[in-house]
């Protein structure tokens, strides 16, 4: 199932945390939840946003849905703060 979003809203898939640092350090689960993710689908009115980028976004600004054991959220395009 696909979501389509409207107007002004995105649809991007949270990245998972990295498990593990570069040089091999294991993360506990104490760790904070990225505030980034890759854009799936964009509304008709969004205008600096396109499928595929990275994102990093408001954290608190969003509404979570997981579908398909993949985990989505729908925000605004004024919600995203960047693209990596």
């Amino acid at each position: 199932m696909a979501l389509k979003p409207l107007k002004d809203r995105i649809v991007a898939v949270v990245e998972k945390p990295l498990e593990k640092t570069k040089s091999g350090i294991l993360l506990g689960e104490a760790k904070e939840k990225p505030a980034y993710a890759v854009v799936e689908s964009v509304g008709k009115d969004v205008k600096d946003v396109k499928k595929g980028d990275r994102i990093v976004y408001k954290e608190y600004s969003t509404t979570e849905i997981k579908l398909d054991d993949k985990d989505y959220i729908i925000l605004k395009e004024e919600d995203v703060l960047a693209t990596l």
